[in-house]
């Protein structure tokens, strides 16, 4: 579905950020691109979030993972930018609506809040999972007609 994966963490996320590319290289057929950081010494999660949404928005048919200590913060960022659906997902369930029902192009994860084999699960399922369209493309093209009014305010 995805042809290529941004990837994109902090140093809270930077462990498991190395667990998700290893997984994607060995389960999926996809380009994959890590934006950053690459150790473990502190820095702030708004440069790594904003590196992955500038380059979903550039990219056809691509999508994102952001990993801090809860995820929260990337959300935050990265649902800033016009045309990126960041969803913070802790289970499979969510992961798999929010892209059925959302159409979300960037997960977020939360390193301190769930394991390794959970977060696999949640990659999966959003990689895996087909935006729906139907009854749920109005409630898409609301939220872009939103962002439209909001950046000529």
């Amino acid at each position: 579905m995805f042809s290529r994966v941004f990837l994109g963490s902090d140093h809270a996320g930077f462990n498991l950020k190395k667990i998700i590319i290893d997984y994607l290289v060995n389960n999926f057929d996809i380009e994959i691109v890590d934006k950053g950081t690459y150790s473990e010494a502190s820095c702030d999660y708004p440069d790594y979030a904003i590196e992955v949404c500038k380059e979903i928005i550039r990219s056809k048919n691509s999508a994102g993972i952001l990993i801090c200590g809860t995820g929260i913060g990337m959300s935050i960022v990265a649902n800033k930018f016009e045309g990126i659906r960041a969803a913070l997902c802790y289970n499979s369930t969510s992961s798999r609506l929010s892209r059925l029902h959302n159409d979300s192009n960037i997960l977020c994860l939360g390193a301190r809040i769930i394991g390794p084999e959970i977060a696999k699960d949640i990659v999966k399922a959003f990689l895996e999972t087909p935006f729906e369209g139907g009854r749920h493309q109005k409630r898409i093209d609301k939220i872009l007609e939103l962002e439209k009014k909001i950046r000529t305010c």
